[in-house]
């Protein structure tokens, strides 16, 4: 099977974690660096980055992912061309990611370069955590191939990538895209061009208030960290979110937000229109048979039993299984 040629423009800690990930699934991948430099220092550059690659393989081998005598193949698959070599590394590439610094300035030069030196069919994809993907397709001829994808660090492990179109992102670019990132293994989900995306707008609220109690003396910072690990971070290995909200019931968030705001006379606490809404027309979750999914045609006690398995198996990895007396 023909594996599509993967170009990643910026040599840094993302781009190199996306470069092993395509490589480890076969891929040839072309990391470019970005940035004009000197012999000397594209040289340097050059050891720290495919020795970063070469040295993640080496770890991931001792964990298990592959046998200690395929880390060269895999490192082999992996190039670093210069500034200037641009033009060679994005001929025939069939996606090329973009990951040069966040500012509007560094990625309006770099998608000008890679709109004008990659193939006609090729996708072109940032990789920004910050920028929406409607501002940043303008830098991009034509923008119907242009897409953001924000993959998690660390890149090579986190299933998760965050595909978002901009508005004139045609359909089979996202599809084609989709595809790709599915065969190596991730876990793609669409959302529209928003700050922060899905995972940096939730974590983010979830750091600043783990913060906040710290700031507060609330709890001290191991404590927190302990609480998030075995009660907040453990729930929501196994469930999603809003799938945890459909399981305890829309009502019991709707009248803890409540009370959190008026309590803490923050706003942030309170909650949203849907969820009022969900209460108002009885879709609490479960025991409504509705509330952010639909569970009417749901066998409610095989999907409990399935989920209780997944916390006593994740229990029993994190050697937390209560004890028999």
């Amino acid at each position: 099977m023909t594996r599509e040629i993967i170009a990643v423009i910026g040599a840094g800690r993302m781009g190199r974690g996306i470069a092993i990930a395509f490589a480890f699934a076969g891929h040839q991948v072309r990391l470019v660096d970005a940035k004009p430099r000197d012999q000397q220092g594209f040289q340097t550059l050059r050891a720290a980055a495919l020795g970063e690659v070469r040295a993640t393989l080496i770890m991931l081998s001792e964990l298990g992912m592959c046998p200690p005598e395929a880390v060269e193949t895999i490192a082999a698959r992996v190039s670093l061309s210069g500034e200037a070599e641009m033009s060679g590394a994005l001929a025939g590439a069939e996606v090329v990611f973009e990951g040069v610094p966040e500012t509007l300035v560094a990625k309006e030069a770099v998608f000008a370069r890679i709109s004008a030196l990659a193939d006609p069919g090729a996708i072109i994809a940032s990789t920004t955590s910050t920028i929406l993907s409607d501002t940043l397709q303008d830098f991009v001829d034509p923008p119907q191939r242009f897409l953001n994808a924000h993959w998690l660090n660390p890149a090579f492990l986190v299933p998760l990538v965050e595909l978002s179109p901009g508005a004139a992102t045609a359909p089979d670019a996202t599809a084609r895209l989709k595809a790709v990132l599915e065969r190596i293994g991730k876990v793609p989900v669409l959302c529209k061009a928003s700050p922060g995306y899905i995972v940096p707008r939730i974590q983010a609220l979830a750091m600043n208030e783990a913060a906040r109690m710290v700031e507060e003396g609330v709890a001290t910072p191991e404590d927190i960290d302990k609480a998030t690990t075995l009660g907040f971070g453990f729930r929501f290995a196994v469930l999603g979110l809003l799938e945890f909200v459909d399981w305890g019931g829309g009502d019991i968030l709707y009248h803890a937000s409540r009370y959190m705001a008026q309590a803490t006379g923050e706003h942030r606490f309170a909650p949203p229109a849907i969820v009022a809404d969900n209460m108002a027309q009885n879709r609490r979750g479960l025991r409504d048979g509705e509330g952010f999914f639909d569970h009417r045609n749901r066998d409610v006690a095989a999907y409990q039993k399935a989920r209780l398995a997944a916390f006593v198996g994740l229990l029993a990895h994190m050697g937390h299984l209560p004890p028999r007396g």
